[in-house]
């Protein structure tokens, strides 16, 4: 008799919305109507930013903050399906990878300016009178700030996947789609979860550009964080620049809480290790979602397509019968496409020239390559002091989940921050106390791309199998037999993807480091930087071009000449598996 009565409240209970639905509800409709917000504002016509000209107002920044956050989510959007398409292909194809990998070196040593003077006029020519070319076109800038950083780190994993998972792969016969969502994007996961926080705390410093666009002699100037700072920085006024640094921090926590933490504590399952992990990361978003039933009724359909894509056997690409022909034709292969990079090298390089040469001397050419040598030189200096500095820190970070999530909103704060903030600081200092320019001004080149490295250790050392440091203490490994013969090792992939989007953002960023001011006091030193930036205050196109074509070189020989080679080190000699 007692069952009988308590069991249908039992089920009552348990049909009934518990009190983590309705949270999980309150937050998913809060998103959905702050996005629905935001595409509402980038339909409107393009006069009413004239209407409606941008203020130092504080109350202005929430709804500030709002537009310059939903650019920057439907940029790292992008980014991800760029990712894994783009490594996917690079890391699978030989071919592909001899032209793609040295594009994407390209890529990201071309200033952010350089992109906005080709695609700003597309984009709002594609949405004529319209908010929406302008927002297209803050979205792609943005985008180039954070691609390369997340493509390196897909490429780097995929590269380096342990061998017995290969073969287990092809024991359980996966066709190359079912590898790529069975193995290849769960062992990036790790490492691209943390290169995703670094790739959106580093586009904060590309969206003062982004948010204040110059087409011939019309200014569009977004709404935005990013053009509040750099309104606030031309006027001077220091209260306004605390407002948003303030508000960035705010910015920074609410996406770290949200998204970022959820994500890391939802990649670890993604670990490869034999041993269970001794502290798994948490999220009480995850949590919270993860008990609410509204949010497993909502997502079972996405989850049921997603396994049915996953699981497509999708027939495989013909391929020759004869072993040996098999190899004649894929010798006769690489000769052809060795021939057509090569005559497509040579007609961009004679189109270059052709282009250059009616304003551009050899002189001119000389200066450029010697300019370029000098900022190569500080480059080398500062990767060196920026290695011997965060290596350490992010290791001891890392292998500390507890520390690496109190340390993780901070790291991501200190990424974020606009480094030309902190360039009026250097200038007075440097003018207070007469130091030499040459010198103090370089540090500003990677004060905003050394936390690459440091995210980079971190998120290594986090995915270093637990198994491996038993390992180590078991044969009492320490002191510098463990960081030579154990934990350098482990995380060397991780440090040169680090080190190569720390390096070609230490380039692009001598643009505006070889080049400081504050008001009326401007610091120049030589460089390439300070060439192209001079060149662009100028107007002098043709040595725009140059000095970026010169850049784009050194990037390349430079990645080829000592990153490659410790790329392929790292895949021969220190692959876990």
């Amino acid at each position: 008799m007692t069952f009988q009565t308590f069991a249908p409240l039992a089920v009552r209970r348990s049909i009934l919305p518990s009190l983590w639905d309705l949270f999980a509800l309150l937050i998913i409709v809060g998103v959905i109507v702050l996005v629905v917000y935001g595409a509402e504002v980038t339909t409107v016509p393009l006069s009413t930013l004239d209407i409606a000209p941008l203020s130092l107002d504080p109350s202005r920044l929430p709804i500030y903050a709002l537009r310059t956050m939903l650019r920057m989510l439907l940029a790292i959007v992008f980014s991800l399906i760029f990712t894994l398409i783009y490594a996917s292909v690079a890391a699978k194809s030989r071919r592909a990878e001899m032209v793609l990998i040295p594009i994407l070196d390209i890529l990201q040593s071309v200033p952010i300016l350089g992109f906005l003077t080709f695609t700003v006029t597309f984009f709002l020519n594609l949405f004529p009178g319209s908010v929406l070319g302008a927002e297209f076109a803050s979205v792609f800038a943005i985008f180039t700030s954070q691609a390369w950083n997340m493509t390196f780190s897909m490429y780097q994993s995929m590269r380096n996947q342990p061998k017995d998972l290969e073969e287990a792969t092809r024991s359980f016969h996966l066709t190359g789609w079912q590898r790529f969502w069975r193995l290849d994007v769960p062992f990036a996961m790790p490492g691209l979860v943390w290169n995703t926080m670094m790739s959106m705390s580093g586009g904060w410093f590309f969206v003062v550009a982004s948010e204040a666009i110059t087409v011939g002699d019309t200014t569009v100037t977004l709404p935005g964080v990013g053009s509040y700072v750099a309104l606030a920085i031309k006027q001077q006024n220091i209260m306004a620049v605390l407002y948003a640094v303030v508000t960035m921090l705010l910015v920074i926590v609410l996406y770290d809480q949200f998204l970022f933490r959820p994500l890391v504590a939802w990649a670890d399952k993604f670990r490869f290790e034999t041993t269970t992990s001794g502290v798994v990361p948490t999220s009480w978003i995850l949590d919270l979602f993860r008990r609410a039933r509204i949010t497993r009724l909502l997502a079972a359909p996405f989850q049921r397509l997603a396994r049915l894509v996953w699981t497509l056997r999708l027939p495989a690409l013909p391929s020759l019968r004869s072993r040996q022909a098999t190899v004649a034709a894929s010798r006769a292969m690489d000769w052809i496409w060795m021939a057509l990079v090569i005559a497509a090298a040579a007609w961009a390089a004679y189109l270059s020239i052709n282009y250059l040469r009616a304003s551009i001397g050899w002189s001119d050419v000389a200066t450029a390559i010697t300019d370029g040598f000098i900022t190569l030189l500080r480059v080398i200096v500062l990767m060196a002091l920026a290695t011997l500095i965060w290596v350490p820190i992010g290791v001891w970070i890392g292998l500390r989940p507890k520390l690496a999530e109190k340390v993780q909103p901070l790291a991501q704060f200190l990424a974020a921050f606009p480094a030309n903030i902190a360039f009026p600081v250097f200038v007075v200092l440097i003018v207070h106390f007469g130091l030499n320019a040459d010198i103090w001004l370089s540090p500003l080149m990677i004060l905003g791309t050394q936390w690459y490295i440091l995210f980079n250790i971190i998120a290594g050392a986090s995915a270093f199998p637990s198994d491996l440091k038993e390992a180590a203490r078991s044969f009492h490994i320490q002191g510098w037999r463990w960081w030579l013969k154990v934990i350098l090792p482990g995380i060397f992939p991780y440090y040169i993807t680090g080190a190569i989007t720390a390096s070609g953002g230490s380039w692009n960023a001598s643009i505006v480091a070889e080049v400081a001011s504050w008001g009326d006091t401007q610091l120049t030193t030589p460089g390439l930087g300070s060439y192209i930036a001079q060149a662009t205050t100028a107007g002098d196109f043709p040595r725009v071009v140059l000095g970026i074509v010169v850049m784009c070189t050194f990037v390349t020989l430079f990645n080829r000449l000592c990153w490659r080679p410790l790329y392929g080190f790292g895949e021969r000699r220190l692959r876990l598996g």
